[in-house]
């Protein structure tokens, strides 16, 4: 059986990786514009969204701060559903464990999000950031055909949807390859990406602020022209914006080791995050001082049709350098739903064998490769538009019930110690946004994506009352698991990840 080593192995990768790379933040920002400008219409608009997207950003991230000091474990929303709505004892002030009311709701909201995000939200979000990837990597061996829209003889980038899921689905199989193969090499290979993506958003905002001290701003002087007014419109919109921002969430993975957290988590949120919003409005600034609109909107690489305007024959340092940003984003995401296969595994909320590691590699070779098939299956059904409204729909409802949670536990355990606290305003302003992002695109268009949403958490429920609450057992689940073991030498870990 592992030794405890491997804890300290996977929580160290894991919290390097989400210091580095949160969910969309190796991939957003390279694939959100088009479609935050499609929907928003005009360039005026999409800018204030994107601050706009920067202030939600920043208000979740002190909430979810809050929370993190609260409930000071493994499991982010799911540890916080859990003692929220199953009324579980968390430790108080001086390690005292406060206990609270039992809620009505039981473990259901728990369950239901370890449901949700290891078998629909982390693989939709894996697939929108290997499909960047592909779409990236083939642009510098394409032969490119003439725009109607090009101006200076810039071409637009164009690749058979077949060849770039192609590409896509080689990707998670590389990847899913690694995360089995070791720990070790997983960190390493992290390092390298994100300086990746750090030189691409360098090198955008210079060629972004050149352009503009040398006086092109025709892009930029149609200011709100084509303004959208529809509530749908800007929904979407957000859905865009906050892809790319999305990973906030992740400042509770180390509030536990924060010395003075009261003063310093506010602090370092307060720094970093206009920090990221600053970089993002940037950038969007650089795409469309050089791009137009009609150029934006039908580039499925946008930042490739920036280098190639700007760059030169030195365009290749922008698809190397996304490519490899988001494959490291994507190997960063596939690794972490690990973390919470352990910890829903532990209250039984997921099938035992995910929370097995390897008996020699400790890698948690069961989690990683139904992770790589979901995704898979994800790649081939749908594009990265698509993905990223189905998996904001997803999100945008469990951010809305950490906010009721926060609202719970401020109620139900009033005498914990809190060493960082928000003003009651903020979740609740953040529940509101939470609430409209989820309502609006469904009642507008109840496409199949949403509805498809809906179906996986009302499916969700079903399992948890007959698995969970009536803890009925089906007998061929025990054989699934023998079967896991032999094939994949894994056996079940001595301790959780944290």
């Amino acid at each position: 059986m592992p030794d405890p080593a491997f804890s300290r192995q996977i929580h160290t990768g894991s919290r390097k990786m989400t210091n580095h790379n949160s969910v969309d933040e190796g991939s957003g920002i390279f694939v959100s514009p088009t479609s935050a400008l499609k929907r928003s219409g005009s360039v005026g608009l999409c800018l204030i969204i994107w601050v706009v997207c920067g202030f939600i950003s920043l208000l979740g991230a002190l909430a979810f701060a809050e929370l993190g000091t609260v409930v000071p474990r493994s499991g982010a929303e799911y540890a916080y559903f859990q003692e929220a709505f199953a009324g579980g004892g968390i430790a108080g002030g001086g390690g005292v464990v406060q206990k609270g009311r039992k809620a009505r709701w039981g473990p259901l909201p728990a369950f239901l999000c370890s449901w949700i995000y290891v078998l629909a939200l982390r693989p939709a979000e894996i697939a929108v950031i290997v499909l960047t990837f592909a779409e990236y990597s083939i642009q510098p061996f394409l032969e490119l055909p003439a725009s109607p829209h090009d101006e200076v003889g810039v071409r637009p980038f164009y690749c058979d949807d077949t060849v770039v899921k192609l590409i896509a689905i080689l990707a998670v199989g590389l990847m899913t390859y690694i995360n089995t193969v070791s720990v070790k090499l997983y960190v390493k290979v992290q390092n390298v990406f994100t300086v990746c993506k750090l030189i691409v958003c360098f090198v955008v905002i210079v060629g972004g602020i050149y352009e503009l001290c040398i006086g092109n701003v025709k892009n930029l002087s149609k200011g709100f022209e084509g303004t959208t007014t529809s509530a749908k419109d800007y929904a979407l919109a957000f859905y865009s914006g906050l892809w790319a921002y999305d990973g906030w969430c992740t400042v509770t993975i180390v509030t536990e080791e924060v010395k003075r957290p009261e003063v310093n988590i506010p602090r370092s949120i307060a720094i970093g995050v206009p920090l990221v919003t600053l970089v993002y409005c940037l950038m969007n600034l650089s795409y469309m001082t050089v791009l137009s609109i009609p150029e934006m909107i039908e580039s499925p690489a946008v930042a490739v049709s920036f280098g190639h305007k700007i760059l030169g024959v030195m365009n290749f340092i922008v698809p190397i350098g996304v490519a490899l940003s988001t494959f490291g984003c994507a190997l960063g995401i596939q690794f972490s739903v690990t973390r919470l296969c352990f910890v829903a595994g532990r209250e039984g909320h997921m099938l035992q064998a995910l929370s097995y590691v390897h008996v020699r590699r400790f890698t948690p070779a069961p989690a990683v490769i139904l992770q790589g098939i979901i995704t898979v299956l994800f790649i081939v059904a749908g594009n990265i538009v698509e993905l990223i409204d189905f998996a904001s729909f997803l999100v945008w409802i469990f951010y809305g019930g950490a906010m009721v949670a926060l609202l719970v536990l401020r109620k139900t355990k009033p005498n914990v110690h809190r060493p960082y606290k928000v003003p009651i305003i903020i979740p609740v302003f953040v529940l509101l946004v939470a609430l409209y992002l989820a309502l609006v695109p469904i009642i507008t268009d109840p496409s199949a994506k949403y509805l498809f949403a809906v179906f996986l958490i009302g499916l969700g429920v079903l399992v948890y009352i007959f698995f969970v609450q009536k803890k009925r057992r089906l007998s061929w689940l025990d054989s699934l698991s023998r079967t896991i073991q032999i094939l994949l030498e894994v056996v079940p870990s001595e301790s959780s990840p944290d």
